[in-house]
């Protein structure tokens, strides 16, 4: 059966990823920094029709089009996304690989009668493409390089066996070659292939590299070229069957235990953590009893990890026995290998393994942490995330003292700018004794925030007689005195 290969190529594969998520009318480009300056990296094809080029200056590309709207690209992105594609494109066959950086190869060979045919297979890319707003050109030819050329210069089909009469009047840069030969060729009058294929061998062997002579035979399927597919993401799962049912909890913790050596070896090898666990223990009656198991933290100790599953394990019903235990690791996550010295010793985990444990009994999201916030605004300077989710993070001292406790602002009597002496708060009558200030904040004009719409704030802090310690708020728009807080 002869070798059938399709090209499949992205012309705009990070202008069309981009406007997948964030579509947008008009010309537009994606942007990458080379050698200190903004260049044009990808565009659509309203900037296409304004004459704009990709590798020009992005300068360049706004004085022919001032209208023109750009984004910085993100070349990872635009690779995981790519292997997203190829993942795809297996529905069409088992065998497909990257093309980086923005094309793929499948060996269809064998496959397309299951689509109807070659053309009726390439159609059906192109629909499924199209419909999800991609730009896409393919090529099928015997060879990897003919399929290639077919892609990027003449879209089509070479019939088996003739890929020279496909690829013949195509011009010597379909070949895969680089510039500056591509350049060479050009100037003693080579511009197709075909011209190239008439020239002696030996002539093209003392004027040019090796790899004008490689890239036309592996194009012509002289010199065969492979296909590496995308390698299968490593399954982290373990499974024990056992030639005699268990019951007892410290069995299975046992043989829990050996799962755990394993998976967490594993994991070490690719540099990954375990953030979400899942034993399945089978009974002899057929059915499964899951113990799931949340980390606060990325792990792979096994003697951490192991005396999290005692509670899961000791409620589980082990009925007639189990002759069974599968482990695997659901969710994972870069865990890089940490390196102690005589400065800093091993971390202290035992604050992670304490929120896994608390929070697998009421969630890992209701175990929440402050973090600081770059704001001014006393409402704002903070944030609440899950503990599980997030760092501790170090706070910076603080320019002025703000008050352990806030809470909404609570009016008081009180007339003009300074702290009044007598006032009445929650029902207690207080005496102003020693008063600092005031310390003026404006609002966030770009953040819409009803508690902040009367405009300026002066802040003072109030001791009073009775033992308070006050943070007090005077609006001189709105005249009127608030107390927000209280310090320790």
């Amino acid at each position: 059966m002869p070798r059938r290969i399709v090209s499949l190529w992205f012309p705009r594969l990070a202008s069309d990823r981009f406007l997948r998520a964030r579509p947008m009318d008009g010309p537009f480009v994606l942007t990458h920094r080379h050698s200190n300056t903004d260049r044009v990296y990808c565009l659509n094809d309203a900037a296409l029709k304004q004459g704009l080029q990709a590798g020009m200056g992005y300068a360049d590309a706004r004085s022919f089009c001032p209208q023109l709207q750009s984004a910085p690209a993100d070349l990872a992105a635009d690779q995981q996304f790519l292997q997203t594609l190829a993942r795809w494109a297996k529905r069409y066959c088992p065998w497909v690989g990257l093309d980086a950086p923005d094309g793929l190869v499948l060996d269809v060979t064998g496959a397309t009668h299951l689509f109807g045919g070659e053309e009726a297979l390439l159609q059906d890319m192109h629909l499924r493409l199209t419909r999800a707003g991609l730009t896409a050109r393919t090529g099928l030819a015997d060879t990897r390089g003919a399929a290639w050329a077919l892609a990027h210069y003449g879209p089509g089909i070479a019939a088996v066996g003739q890929p020279l009469r496909a690829i013949g009047t195509l011009p010597v840069a379909a070949l895969r070659l680089p510039d500056k030969p591509t350049v060479a060729l050009q100037r003693l009058g080579l511009r197709t292939i075909s011209d190239l294929i008439a020239l002696p061998r030996a002539t093209l062997t003392r004027r040019f590299d090796a790899d004008v002579i490689l890239r036309l035979d592996q194009a012509l399927g002289k010199v065969p070229e492979s296909i590496s597919p995308l390698p299968d993401p490593p399954r982290y799962q373990m499974r024990l069957s056992l030639p005699e049912p268990i019951g007892l909890a410290a069995d299975v913790m046992a043989g829990t235990e050996r799962l755990l050596v394993q998976l967490c070896d594993r994991l070490k090898t690719h540099e990954r953590g375990a953030r979400l666990l899942q034993l399945t223990l089978r009974r002899v009656d057929q059915a499964s009893q899951i113990v799931e198991l949340r980390l606060a933290r990325p792990m792979r100790n096994p003697a951490r990890i192991l005396p999290l599953f005692e509670r899961g394990i000791a409620a589980a019903d082990a009925g007639f026995g189990i002759d069974q235990l599968r482990l695997a690791a659901l969710q994972v996550e870069p865990l890089e290998v940490r390196q102690t010295t005589h400065q800093q010793g091993a971390p202290n985990d035992r604050l992670d393994d304490l929120i896994t444990r608390i929070g697998n009994r009421i969630g890992l999201e209701n175990i929440q942490r402050f973090l600081p916030a770059d704001s001014h605004i006393p409402e704002r300077s903070f944030l609440i995330a899950p503990a599980a989710w997030s760092d501790p993070a170090k706070f910076a001292p603080p320019q002025r003292q703000r008050p352990l406790q806030l809470f909404p602002p609570e009016p008081i009597q009180g007339r003009g700018a300074r702290p009044p002496r007598q006032f009445r708060w929650r029902r207690m009558a207080l005496t102003a004794g020693r008063i600092t200030g005031p310390e003026r904040i404006a609002p966030e004009w770009w953040l819409s925030d009803e508690n902040w719409r009367s405009g300026l704030r002066d802040y003072w802090k109030v001791e009073t007689k009775q033992g308070r310690r006050l943070w007090l708020f005077y609006t001189p728009q709105n005249p009127g005195w608030f107390v927000q807080g209280e310090f320790a």
